[in-house]
């Protein structure tokens, strides 16, 4: 299929209000703390910011969540979060986000802390980054939670998406609970990180970034063909339908099946910021699916989304009518 005039964008997007995604993975805080440079520090050489404002987003799973809020769809995030004062501000800023959203869904484990990230930004440049998290896989008894919630939002479900941010909450166990549930009923989609990568299946599309698609394959070649090569490997191991390597400002490639690859260009006009551009990807690739979009159309909204957020500072979303209008009439 062809990619995607502005009136199919329109009319798939249109769809997308009436689709529920569920999405599963690591769900974060992301501070912003605002100031100028005027001098440097008498104690070591590095810049003295002045604060002028701070801010919140959400980050991780949660963004993926706000992504797809902002396109209009339906949409719920299960995570974990510790018992802490960024946890309380997580659940506060979902529920503003997405008024549908769940409570019972934020699982609280008090015995780690809510994963968050500190971002100084002096004249729209990162100048440092503070994080806060623990990596190591939730315990048992979490994972439990954590499945019987996934079992019960699954149930009237059109898409599903794991955005594993390696934080601990995406387990192997989980995925062999969940992902052979849903997988057949309803596209499947998963943001991969190494180290849970032989249990990724079954999926629907697996959308690694190119270093990551080149160390799960162990190859070194950036070029085109070696992505291509990488992409083979990658859907050959993991059995799933198809393969999307985000590529930064080269675009997206996309295998489907076992057919040619299909090389999508970057539509970004200016790039300020790519944080959380990964988010927006695999946010709009669902709600399109889910709205019945073939997946090159998918990869071409997915990748006119990345262009509007990267032309943004900080975490931020795509709405649809930003998004129909990143197309020419």
């Amino acid at each position: 299929m062809d990619q995607p005039t502005r009136k199919r964008a329109e009319k798939i997007l249109s769809s997308i209000r009436d689709r529920k995604i569920v999405v599963l993975g690591d769900v974060m805080l992301d501070e912003f703390v605002w100031g100028e440079v005027t001098r440097i520090s008498p104690e070591a050489p590095v810049p003295v910011v002045d604060i002028r404002r701070e801010s919140i987003h959400l980050g991780g799973a949660a963004n993926v969540l706000a992504n797809l809020v902002a396109l209009g769809a339906q949409a719920c995030v299960i995570g974990v979060i510790g018992k802490d004062a960024a946890g309380d501000r997580l659940r506060i800023a979902l529920a503003e986000a997405n008024p549908g959203q769940p409570d019972g869904n934020l699982i609280v484990d008090d015995s780690r802390p809510s994963t968050t990230k500190t971002r100084i930004i002096a004249h729209n440049q990162l100048v440092v980054r503070a994080d806060r998290e623990q990596r190591t896989p939730v315990v048992f008894e979490i994972e439990n939670l954590v499945i019987r919630t996934l079992e019960v939002a699954l149930e009237d479900a059109d898409a599903l998406v794991v955005s594993d941010y390696d934080k601990g909450v995406v387990t192997e166990r989980i995925l062999a609970a969940i992902l052979p549930l849903a997988y057949g009923r309803m596209p499947v989609l998963i943001d991969p990180k190494i180290r849970n990568f032989n249990f990724y299946r079954p999926a629907t599309l697996v959308t690694p970034n190119h270093h990551e698609a080149l160390r799960m394959a162990n190859l070194e070649d950036e070029s085109d063909e070696g992505l291509h090569q990488a992409a083979v490997v990658l859907r050959a191991k993991l059995g799933c339908d198809s393969v999307l390597v985000t590529r930064g400002d080269r675009g997206m490639m996309l295998l489907e099946g076992n057919g040619d690859p299909v090389f999508v260009q970057t539509v970004a006009r200016e790039v300020y910021d790519v944080t959380g551009a990964g988010d927006t990807v695999i946010a709009t690739l669902a709600g399109a699916l889910a709205a019945g979009a073939g997946m090159i159309e998918a990869a071409t909204l997915a990748n006119h989304a990345a262009g509007v957020v990267v032309g943004k500072v900080g975490t931020a979303t795509t709405s649809a009518e930003e998004l129909i209008a990143s197309f020419e009439s």
